[in-house]
């Protein structure tokens, strides 16, 4: 039987040192009481502990705060200087890239125009990304989303074309990005990244088993099982554009890469031509979406068709949550993707109602709530707990 270690005075120090900047990070500037009392830690330990936070560069003072009459008490920070992360978003035509110190406040971002750029300048084209944020030489951690994901077998980048990725389909992705840009890389799904960021901010903050689904030009999910990602095997799980669909042409039929499933059945190219085959007007597909709730609180027959146009994108938008339902049978779904932000509550509601009828879970359907760039947002919050729990256990013995 293996015997617990013993708490030796150096393995004290930095849980305490651990547990100092974790409350400065989460309560902001405070003095050496408000450390003390949050640490439980005595007046000369949190002193001792800050002079050792000060001397390390993880603490800053942050100025003297006026108490009763005649005291002051100096308030300190955690140093934002201490570590820089960045977040990027690769899509076929750009890169958005941003940059943030370890307390989350962005420094930089910026986006890289990238259209009909291919061949082997992955490097140059994130490292023009990151340059154009201003990012620091000292960069600890940098998460780029993707479309496809990165097969931990092969180290190349799976389920994604050269068309949607050009370049990124080369041996060894993540170790090429990581030596070439000097600094550790991760490489994500971009809607993993997605539902990261909802766990952190959204809808499904306080849930261990959901799924999202985003439904875009492209559709994509992503599973979290017991308060973490699935990825699967081969890191395609989620990959729900390639699921086999009622109605679709299948993998056999179509090619293996090509316009299939469910995909083929609800992407945003689908929705944009079902939309009009009801006489709903949009020169996009989220356009038309949108439109479409607007003509559906009318009257008359335009206002019927809207209805009827947006009841069979959802009945479609169901047949595919229900697969996925009838396997996870998760607590909540969470709904994103132009799709899905043109349709609002209408739309939700309509998918909500069409896949309780079709399965015997019902999970709540619930739109995003996240603002903004979402898969920017997940890869920040991943570069940041890594580079957090690096740096807050950057004093523990060795």
């Amino acid at each position: 039987m293996t015997q617990p270690t013993p708490g030796t005075p150096s393995l004290l120090r930095a849980i305490n040192d651990r547990a100092a900047l974790q409350a400065l990070l989460e309560r902001g500037p405070l003095t050496r009481p408000e450390i003390g009392a949050l640490t439980g830690l005595s007046k000369p330990t949190a002193s001792q502990l800050l002079a050792r936070l000060q001397e390390a560069g993880l603490v800053v003072l942050n100025g003297i705060r006026e108490g009763l009459p005649g005291r002051t008490a100096e308030v300190y920070r955690l140093n934002p200087s201490a570590a820089h992360v960045a977040a990027l978003d690769v899509t076929p035509t750009h890169i958005d890239a941003r940059v943030a110190d370890i307390t989350g406040t962005v420094i930089g971002e910026h986006r890289l125009q990238t259209p009909g750029r291919s061949g082997g300048d992955v490097v140059e084209r994130v490292r023009a990304a990151l340059e154009g944020a201003n990012a620091p030489a000292d960069l600890r951690h940098a998460v780029i989303g993707v479309q496809g994901a990165i097969d931990p077998g092969t180290g190349r980048l799976g389920y994604a074309t050269s068309k949607d990725m050009p370049g990124w389909h080369i041996p060894d992705l993540v170790s090429t990005l990581s030596e070439g840009l000097g600094v550790p890389v991760a490489v994500e799904n971009n809607v993993n990244l997605v539902a990261q960021a909802e766990q952190a901010h959204g809808v499904a903050q306080g849930h261990q088993d959901f799924v999202l689904l985003w439904a875009d030009e492209g559709l994509g999910s992503a599973l979290v099982l017991g308060g973490r990602l699935h990825r699967g095997a081969t890191g395609g799980a989620g990959e729900v554009g390639y699921m086999p669909a009622p109605g679709a042409p299948t993998a056999r039929e179509a090619g293996r890469y090509t316009n299939h499933g469910y995909q083929a059945l609800t992407g945003g190219p689908a929705v944009l031509r079902i939309l009009r085959s009801y006489g709903v007007r949009g020169a996009t597909f989220a356009q038309a979406v949108s439109n479409a709730v607007r003509d559906s609180e009318g009257t008359g027959k335009h206002a019927d068709n809207a209805r009827a146009g947006l009841r069979d994108v959802a009945a479609r938008l169901a047949v595919g949550l229900a697969s996925i339902t009838s396997v996870i049978d998760p607590e909540l779904i969470v709904l994103t993707g132009g799709t899905f932000m043109s349709g609002g509550e209408t739309l939700r509601e309509l998918v909500e109602r069409e896949l309780h009828a079709l399965t015997i879970p019902r999970p709540p359907l619930l739109l995003s709530a996240v603002e903004g760039n979402p898969v920017i947002a997940g890869a920040l919050d991943l570069a940041l707990a890594t580079t957090r729990d690096e740096v807050f256990s950057s004093t523990l013995p060795t």
